[in-house]
């Protein structure tokens, strides 16, 4: 598969907003250059977070996009405060300066020939999904989103989906129907309807391997971002470098500079 390596730069951001969505995870809006406003869904950025009192984190924090608007400049990120670069993340207030490097990597490939796509995420990987709603719906692409969670309070991305006419199913812990089995019965009765002609998924190993199964059984292409710890972004210091599946040999691949938006079936859960 050929990867397309955009142009790249560094520029800083200004803080439109930064605003928590729920209970752990938060909204923030910048507006940047042309180019980071550009940027498409499945790529990243790598952000130079604030210090937050009494840290100091050292390297930049990749951060996928959720959402970018070449017409205002605006570009959107969905985080959960979880380390000391995301704490500092938190205490941006409108107005203040964040320096992005991207946009970075490659992203989500939709086919025109494709009527109707299945996007499944968990956690931030609903954040990561977010973007091929609105990309989806520009190419006349149905879209059905299968969004789970610890907590029906915790689900994100759902709004974002619906206003861009997609279906939304939502899979929760607590509610007990968020298993591989329960979902797996979710695909099959899509495939059986005729809308998965693709599936796009994100932040959930467990429910990756449900797609690779259904994949293989009803040849259905399918593409997965891979979360994975970055140093640089761009490459250079194969920290990102994974293991995967290609024409029947384990191979190594850098998520960040050969995804991070792979082929489902390459993806080793």
């Amino acid at each position: 598969m050929t990867r397309f390596h955009p142009q790249v730069a560094e520029a800083p951001a200004t803080v439109v907003s930064n605003d928590p969505v729920n209970g752990e995870y938060r909204h923030l809006v910048v507006t940047g250059s042309a180019l980071a406003a550009a940027a498409q869904p499945g790529q990243f950025f790598q952000l130079l977070c604030p210090a937050p009192p009494g840290e100091a984190p050292f390297l930049r924090r990749p951060m996928s996009l959720y959402g970018a608007d070449p017409e205002t400049g605006r570009i959107a990120f969905l985080y959960k405060v979880t380390g000391a670069g995301t704490r500092g993340l938190a205490t941006l207030a409108e107005g203040d300066r964040l320096p992005l490097l991207g946009p970075l990597g490659n992203g989500y490939r939709l086919d025109p020939a494709w009527k109707h796509i299945v996007a499944i995420g968990r956690g931030a990987g609903l954040a990561t999904l977010g973007p091929l709603a609105k990309a989806a719906r520009a190419a006349g692409i149905g879209v059905t989103a299968v969004l789970s969670a610890r907590r029906p309070d915790l689900v994100v991305s759902d709004a974002l989906f619906r206003a861009q006419g997609a279906t939304v199913l939502t899979v929760t812990d607590s509610q007990g129907n968020s298993g591989p089995a329960h979902v797996e019965r979710l695909l099959r009765g899509l495939i059986a309807d005729q809308r998965c002609d693709a599936f796009f998924t994100c932040g959930s190993s467990r429910l990756l391997r449900v797609q690779q199964i259904l994949a293989r059984e009803f040849a259905i292409p399918g593409q997965v971002a891979l979360e994975q710890q970055m140093a640089c972004g761009l490459g250079m210091c194969f920290c990102c470098v994974r293991d995967f599946l290609t024409d029947g040999a384990i191979v190594h691949k850098r998520v960040c500079w050969d995804g991070p938006v792979f082929d489902i079936r390459e993806a080793l859960p």
